[in-house]
């Protein structure tokens, strides 16, 4: 279970051991960013916020300026408020910037740290990111897979239509449809596949356990040494439970494909074209992890997006009704829209810009560390420096986002003198040899699903009493940051959607019966 502040004597112990050998780490030789005056002995453990830690890192920021720091029992964190500094360090000198720090809860301890999200960086790093960009890396790869995208979107629609109450399984279903697909060739079971649902289980897992503030494990590294009998150790079991989760996520839809390929019926797909021929041990658990990687990088994080999508359309009907104007300008309404008729909707370009903009899936990103001394602006960052990419602060920054808070897909429009703001997708998918490998499969899946929602639904709020009920908006915490639960009706907008829908219904009933 998440961190319980009643420390037993025998934890203060191993924390107080951990201490003194951090006291004779080595040393910068150079000044260090500002930041929050730190504590002697501990720095600024006391000061890290418990939940969404980017807000207190943006008011650091406002504090300090865009480039700050703090320190935790000799560990010195750098925290990038500005796309400036992340560029320049992160991106530009990424050959030195592009490891990640030891997390010892969701890293070592639930296994994390065998898929690429939490990989240090090397030999394994490279092929793994090798490989899902021979897959989906260009935009070019990823055409072929654009026919798996917009099907599996066309059975989100109908399903959503028939049970609109269960929007956020739904979606689920929606991304776990493409990428299993594309990963192990593999065709969900219906609603409640179990495939889908161990790897939400398991990124619901990951959200937490490498959560700074969730488990003290990953403040004080020496606990990952405690035996799980120990008092206080109770993480210890919870840590098992998690990476037994992470297993099955890993190994089933692996079995899975094997048992498909010796059987001569397996559909073509990333895991099956690399396994081909055979391969060694060695290579297969590279495969296996990499396929998990693509999985649970995509899935989590396309389904915040497309939640945040459905809240920002149930407080603005305004911006529906605009945007499904120019589908049926541009498209009509006896077809649903397609990649090709993107570059012709502008104002869909805009929400699903603002979309991204407005709540980042992954506020912090994924830490760096630095692996050799550098010095930059006058700051001497020594090695082991963690880098944290306030990418939150980036997207809510007044200067180059005025209003912010306000969902605004006007901000992305050219108009009499306003020039369209920055593309968030210039700091949401990440930086530098870090940057996210299956951007192209977000872009692609996240732009079609909110371009197939806008041409047949209209999104509202619910309405008890006579009262519409407002939404909540605190995105949750952790390192995917979701909407909160939100009740919206969703219906067919008109006449005309509904024969749309039941168009789409007769044409995906043909095709799955043509399979």
């Amino acid at each position: 279970m998440p961190y319980s502040p009643n420390f037993v004597d025998g934890i203060a112990v191993v924390v107080a051991l951990y201490i003194v050998s951090r006291l004779v780490a080595k040393k910068p030789v150079g000044p260090l960013p500002p930041g929050p005056k730190p504590l002697p002995l501990l720095g600024n453990m006391l000061d890290m916020p418990q939940s969404h830690e980017w807000k207190t890192f943006a008011q650091w920021g406002d504090r300090f300026g865009d480039i700050c720091s703090v320190s935790m029992l000799g560990n010195t964190y750098v925290i990038l408020n500005s796309s400036k500094h992340a560029f320049a360090l992160l991106d530009k000198k990424s050959a030195i910037y592009s490891s990640r720090p030891t997390i010892p809860m969701g890293g070592e301890l639930v296994g994390w740290n065998r898929t690429l999200v939490l990989l240090p960086y090397g030999n394994n790093f490279r092929e793994y990111r090798r490989l899902i960009f021979q897959l989906i890396g260009s935009r070019k790869n990823m055409e072929r897979f654009q026919p798996i995208v917009d099907n599996a979107t066309r059975d989100f629609v109908l399903d959503l239509a028939q049970t609109p109450e269960k929007l956020v399984k739904h979606i689920q279903n929606c991304a776990g449809a493409i990428i299993l697909m594309m990963s192990h060739g593999y065709q969900i079971q219906g609603e409640n596949d179990q495939f889908v649902a161990t790897v939400d289980e398991a990124m619901e897992q990951f959200a937490v356990s490498t959560s700074a503030g969730a488990f003290m494990a990953n403040i004080f590294p020496a606990l990952v040494h405690v035996p799980a009998w120990f008092p206080g150790a109770s993480f210890k079991k919870t840590a098992a439970a998690w990476r037994a989760t992470l297993d099955e996520m890993c190994d089933k839809p692996h079995e899975w494909v094997k048992k498909q390929m010796a059987a001569g019926t397996a559909i073509p797909s990333f895991t099956s074209d690399a396994l081909e021929g055979g391969v060694t041990p060695e290579r297969e658990l590279l495969i296996k992890n990499a396929a998990s990687s693509l999985y649970a990088g995509g899935a989590d994080t396309t389904v915040s997006a497309i939640q945040t999508f459905y809240l920002a359309m149930t407080l603005h009907p305004e911006i529906q009704e605009r945007a499904q104007a120019e589908i049926e300008r541009v498209v009509g309404m006896d077809r649903l829209p397609s990649a090709e008729d993107r570059d012709n909707l502008p104002y869909v370009e805009a929400i699903f810009r603002e979309t991204l903009r407005w709540n980042q899936v992954a506020p912090l990103a994924v830490p760096h560390v630095l692996i050799e001394d550098d010095v930059y602006e006058g700051y001497h960052f020594p090695k082991g420096t963690i880098f944290i990419a306030n990418v939150w602060k980036m997207l809510h920054n007044l200067e180059t986002y005025p209003d912010p808070l306000a969902f605004n897909p006007d901000r992305f429009i050219a108009s009499p003198g306003h020039a369209p703001e920055v593309d968030p997708r210039e700091m949401v998918f990440g930086f530098g040899r870090r940057i996210c490998p299956g951007l192209q499969l977000a872009d692609s899946s996240v732009w079609i699903t909110i371009a197939m929602s806008l041409a047949v639904f209209r999104v509202e709020k619910p309405v008890v009493n006579g009262t519409p009920v407002e939404p909540d908006t605190e995105f949750t915490t952790g390192t995917v940051s979701h909407p909160p639960p939100f009740e919206c009706v969703v219906k067919a907008r008109n006449a005309k959607a509904e024969a749309l829908l039941q168009h789409v219904a007769v044409e995906r009933a043909q095709a799955k019966a043509q399979r």
